[in-house]
């Protein structure tokens, strides 16, 4: 396929881009800053301007030309996590760049849409526990700051994408804490005090892992708004995971047996649907 990613050049989305040429797609990387080790092609593009995100599917000089020279998007580019910038700043920026991109897929006839909604939107940072653990996609959205808030309705702007073209297809990826390789020697010291991750159920996500929810969301041959948890089988944590839930949220049920280091973030979702089965852990 012939695919936009927006946000290429970040963290999630050099893995994506990498991941997405290994398997043979042709992958434009649309972003603000280049990537520091090229690996597809690059162009700059504010996706905050309409004008600009539908440009950059209906045809920008030699990369592509017309409707239908692009078969898919991934929408990555955002302000990637709240405090960086001012709350306005980074809930209008996320909620203008979403909706430029979605309705610039509509008016192009792109009916393959992936983007990269949060963990956020579940609660986090738990500091009104969640109902029940494994947290899962049944749990009501509960944004508690202006980038959860900024995913939250991006979700909704997908159903109603959806809802408007039937044919369309966006699927929302709810990414965990997006990790590489060369940040895992820091994880044993999270053990000496479990409250420093509890913000996110002890969860994380290897990018590599990232990418291939990705690219099997893009394989998806199922229109429609739909979300999905992301996350790697296991957690930051040595210690068990009913251990470390037990403590720091003791008013938290379990509702089902889980494994020693089972991630508390379900994933059983995507793993029945998409086919998702994570291949990386800080463990090994």
């Amino acid at each position: 396929m012939k695919i936009v990613v927006t946000g290429g050049s970040g963290k999630l989305g050099r893995a994506v881009v990498r991941d997405l040429v290994e398997h043979g797609h042709d992958v434009l990387d649309v972003d603000l800053a280049p990537p520091a080790e090229p690996v597809g092609r690059f162009l700059r593009a504010d996706l905050t301007d309409p004008g600009q995100a539908l440009e950059v599917l209906l045809g920008v000089d030699e990369h592509h030309r017309g409707p239908g020279a692009v078969d898919a998007v991934v929408h990555l580019a955002a302000i990637p996590a709240p405090g960086l910038l001012p709350d306005a700043t980074t809930f209008a920026t996320n909620t203008l760049s979403t909706y430029n991109v979605f309705a610039a897929a509509r008016a192009a006839g792109v009916s393959n849409v992936v983007w990269a909604s949060s963990e956020t939107v579940l609660g986090l940072p738990f500091d009104v526990p969640p109902p029940y653990a494994p947290v899962d996609e049944e749990c009501a959205p509960r944004p508690e700051t202006s980038y959860s808030l900024s995913k939250d309705l991006g979700e909704e702007m997908a159903r109603q994408f959806c809802r408007w073209e039937p044919d369309l297809k966006i699927i929302g990826l709810r990414f965990s804490n997006v990790m590489e390789p060369h940040e895992y020697a820091a994880f044993p010291g999270f053990d000496a005090d479990p409250s420093t991750r509890k913000w996110n159920l002890w969860g994380y996500i290897d990018a590599r892992d990232g990418a291939q929810a990705v690219r099997r969301a893009l394989e998806l041959d199922a229109p429609g708004a739909d979300v999905f948890i992301i996350a790697a089988a296991d957690t930051v944590m040595g210690r068990s995971s009913a251990e470390l839930l037990a403590e720091v949220f003791p008013g938290v049920p379990l509702t089902r047996q889980v494994g020693e280091h089972e991630t508390l973030l379900s994933i059983e979702k995507a793993r029945r649907v998409l086919g998702y089965e994570p291949e990386h852990s800080w463990r090994t």
